[in-house]
């Protein structure tokens, strides 16, 4: 009896350590939309936004223009993301998805980078490029693939990808993301970038390197 007791308790145990995992991504919707705004005045909050009264919901809650338009790629890595996500779009409230416009000047490249709370699903547009994540420890394999225009990659949610133009002229591809927010973590600028800066001992440390090295870095990243 007793051995059933403890194993009975093992299992609740076990149930209360997954069952957050298992929920961790954008919870289901319990109505039809929930509009976001950043006012509590007649709306009530879920999910990090407050919800409009759905009587007042217009068209113009669900309706994002412009990812048609090219975007600059005047910066370090010549790309450019542009963004449509609940911040930007308020109807994606509750709603699990979003979307991004990715433009790759030539040469160009969207650097390391993870996306904490989706997985991504990306098409190329236009132009060639290499795409690749990097599976979890301690195998840390190197997924890759070379995409044109019309095939389709899946980056899983957390791991670390990239893509980068490797053609001769111009590129751009689209993504879908599992949620609504799903957040981004530039490895470079993450590490390097902090604020306040991480102790440079401790990066020369992991990455094997000079602390001069990882000085003159951070002086690159810093914001």
């Amino acid at each position: 009896m007793a051995m059933k007791s403890l194993s009975f308790l093992a299992l609740l145990s076990l149930l209360a350590i997954t069952l957050p995992l298992a929920i961790a991504s954008d919870p289901s919707p319990l109505q039809d939309f929930c509009v976001g705004v950043n006012t509590p005045a007649d709306g009530v909050f879920v999910n990090g936004k407050f919800c409009k009264d759905p009587k007042l919901a217009t068209a113009d809650d669900f309706f994002f223009s412009g990812l048609h338009n090219a975007r600059p790629v005047n910066n370090a890595v010549r790309s450019n993301v542009t963004a449509v996500n609940v911040n930007n779009l308020p109807g994606l409230n509750t709603l699990g998805i979003s979307i991004v416009r990715i433009d790759y000047g030539i040469g160009g490249q969207n650097p390391p980078h993870t996306h904490p709370r989706a997985t991504e699903i990306l098409v190329v547009g236009e132009g060639t490029l290499l795409v690749g994540f990097v599976t979890s420890n301690p195998d840390n394999r190197l997924i890759t693939k070379t995409l044109n225009a019309g095939d389709v990659f899946v980056f899983p949610q957390g791991l670390i990808h990239f893509q980068a133009n490797i053609g001769k002229s111009p590129a751009v591809a689209f993504a879908a993301l599992s949620s609504q927010n799903p957040g981004a973590i530039t490895i470079a600028n993450t590490v390097f970038g902090s604020n306040p800066a991480i102790n440079p001992s401790i990066l020369a440390r992991a990455f094997q390197l000079d602390p001069r090295i990882v000085v003159d870095l951070q002086g690159k990243f810093k914001k």
